[in-house]
């Protein structure tokens, strides 16, 4: 536990069996949300394709801290984000890839399915669920992203999940181009427009999170939440 927050370090593990779900996406944005709330915040990238590592690369701020990892190194690196202060740690793992997937979810204290309200995403939701069982009894909980702006599937979605056992957060990440721009500035949606949808969107999945976790919230009047 560190003094200064009086809370211990939390992991969140996203994690879902298929690409292009938006799970780097909602890594940074909430590791961005995070540090709003004044946490230490610090993302392990276990994707091969060092997404995160490369939105690092680009931001102009020193935290989070993304670390590159192997998943047999994650008990090293977990260790020395300990070690670091961390109050939240964010692990973000590659679609189709099993080894990093069990080793965040085995770590974790809370599991984010981030998935689209398709039916090609829900097709992995099996293999999904089976691989964090395989990691013991871990909370968990779906979030649908690039949730399109007409229709219901979204509402669809979520209660075929619900009903197969999997909880649902109840905010949803739409498909915006400011998730998009943000990336590409190396920073999270709050910071590059605070009043914009994308922004309210991940506040609500972080409220939503750090309720699970014990997380304390964003203070209404900060700086990027006027």
């Amino acid at each position: 536990c560190t003094t200064r927050m009086q809370v211990c370090m939390k992991t969140i593990a996203l994690i879902c069996q298929k690409g292009g779900t938006g799970k780097t996406t909602l890594a940074i944005s909430l590791a961005t949300e995070a540090i709003a709330a004044g946490l230490t915040v610090a993302i392990i990238d276990l994707d091969p394709q060092v997404s995160a590592c490369e939105w690092s690369d680009i931001r102009q701020l020193d935290a989070p801290v993304v670390i590159d990892a192997q998943p047999a190194r994650i008990d090293a690196v977990i260790n020395r984000a300990r070690d670091m202060g961390v109050d939240l740690l964010l692990i973000d793992t590659a679609g189709r890839t099993e080894q990093a997937a069990l080793a965040g979810a085995r770590v974790a204290d809370l599991v984010l399915v981030p998935l689209q309200p398709s039916v090609i995403d829900l097709k992995t939701i099996r293999a999904t669920t089976d691989l964090i069982n395989l990691a013991g009894d871990k909370q968990r909980a779906a979030v649908l992203t690039r949730v399109k702006p007409f229709g219901n599937r979204h509402t669809e979605t979520a209660q075929w999940l619900e009903q197969q056992g999997m909880s649902v957060c109840p905010a949803t990440i739409g498909d915006r181009i400011t998730f998009q721009d943000a990336y590409a500035q190396g920073a999270g949606a709050v910071e590059i427009d605070p009043r914009s949808k994308a922004a309210s969107e991940i506040r609500q999945v972080y409220e939503y999170v750090s309720i699970l976790l014990d997380l304390p919230k964003v203070t209404p009047g900060s700086a990027d939440h006027v």
